[in-house]
């Protein structure tokens, strides 16, 4: 069976056994990419997925923002180093101190402690980001900058609002100018009009289409709203491979370690470079990118050493489980070791739960940690959405897994990590407070 055969059946089978409607799928290997596609677009509808369709990334977004800042920095517009208030002097969070500190760095690394599901809507206008930027003002910190990784989407929005002010356009048209037309990007756009040109899928909830093809703001675009076909993702993982999208020691900076990464199993995550997640694929190094949006879901993964790339968009269901089992299926035809699905060990542990007891708080979130019992309570501005409560079962002395997550995790099992007084659910970091 050819290589081209097996990865459709792969996809088909896949895709059938994990009640996803619709997935495409890309494979870069030997200079050449090739595009695979299974299911529909929409169940309602019955529009075939094809592999010209396009399919909302989510946080993928955030490594076009961070390639489109890299080109920046290479122009000599922009240091990596700059606090954000010496380029953005009306940048104001909360934390006065914070304020203060920020770097461009730390916002590209997740360093920068800014409460990351920060989303308010500032409308549709070209100034929404400026806007945004605005309203950052009332934005708690999770962490202090610089004090450990903390998954910030409000970062990567600030990023876009500093790619505006540098370039005098916006950060769709910037990112158009520098990134996806030279890179003949043709299936990469930003803007939920320009996405009617194309076949586009719709997310889904339990089998059903989702009430609403996008529920972010415009002004969530820097971070988490591109749409692509799986072909066009895996053009610009194959520009970093080739180095024509950045200078050489630009591609190397980004996929450099600014960071360790404590939970490892959320999105399986090594450490992370700038805008790259980092992988340790069993000793075999790795970059890519998980992305969630509205009912749909997006994976990639980038082997620098072999020159393979893979980008797997989904639009439903069992995604997370299709994408584990297809991503450690292709790598492994490459000699590339993916980790297992996260699992507490066959034979149970005992764990001292006390130094972990107590109230850990992030900006919206209430964790309260009782014994085996975890209870994870929206507050604030995110009290409208529901509490979990959860039974964690050890895996090793620190790490967690949390059963009764519900649907916001699509695995059985969902990570909970403390580490150096932290309680990191969903790589944000809580610190404990009492």
């Amino acid at each position: 069976m050819t290589r081209t055969l097996y990865a459709q059946n792969l996809l088909d089978t896949l895709r059938a056994e994990h009640d996803v409607p619709g997935a495409t799928l890309a494979v870069l290997v030997d200079g050449e990419i090739h595009e695979f596609a299974s299911g529909v677009l929409h169940t309602g509808t019955g529009v075939e997925a094809t592999t010209d369709s396009v399919f909302q990334l989510g946080s993928i977004a955030k490594i076009y923002t961070a390639t489109l800042v890299m080109s920046l920095v290479e122009d000599d517009l922009l240091d990596l180093d700059a606090r954000v208030a010496d380029v953005l002097p009306d940048f104001r969070v909360a934390d006065s101190e914070a304020s203060a500190r920020i770097t461009v760095r730390q916002l590209l690394s997740h360093t920068s402690g800014l409460s990351g599901d920060f989303q308010p809507d500032t409308g549709r206008g070209d100034d929404c980001l400026e806007r945004y930027v605005e309203a950052c003002e009332k934005l708690g910190q999770d962490v202090p900058p610089g004090s450990t990784v903390s998954y910030s989407g409000a970062g990567y929005v600030v990023l876009g609002r500093i790619v505006e002010v540098l370039t005098g356009t916006t950060w769709n048209q910037a990112l158009a100018d520098r990134v996806l037309t030279p890179l003949g990007l043709t299936h990469t756009v930003t803007l939920p009009e320009d996405v009617l040109r194309f076949r586009a899928a719709m997310g889904h909830f339990n089998g059903e289409p989702a009430p609403v093809w996008d529920l972010m703001p415009r002004a969530a675009g820097p971070a988490a709203a591109v749409c692509a076909s799986a072909g066009d993702l895996v053009r610009l993982a194959q520009a970093h491979l080739e180095k024509t999208v950045l200078k050489p020691e630009t591609v190397a900076l980004m996929q450099e370690r600014q960071v360790d990464v404590p939970d490892k199993w959320t999105v399986n995550a090594d450490g992370w470079g700038l805008g790259w997640t980092l992988y340790d694929f069993t000793g075999t190094p790795g970059v890519g990118h998980d992305g969630a949006a509205t009912g749909q879901y997006a994976y990639l993964r980038v082997i620098p050493e072999k020159g393979i790339a893979v980008a797997l968009l989904t639009n439903g269901g069992g995604a997370r489980p299709l994408s584990s089992a297809l991503l450690r299926s292709l790598l492994g035809e490459f000699g590339v070791q993916t980790p297992p699905p996260f699992a507490p060990p066959v034979t149970p542990i005992e764990v001292d739960m006390a130094p972990y007891n107590g109230v850990y708080r992030r900006e919206g979130v209430v964790i309260t940690i009782n014994g085996s019992k975890a209870r994870y309570e929206f507050v604030d501005d995110m009290a409208i959405y529901p509490s979990m409560d959860m039974e964690l079962v050890p895996v090793s002395r620190n790490v967690f897994a949390a059963t009764g997550a519900g649907s916001s995790f699509q695995d059985d099992f969902m990570p909970v990590v403390f580490e150096n007084g932290y309680c990191y659910i969903g790589m944000r970091a809580a610190p404990k407070i009492f």
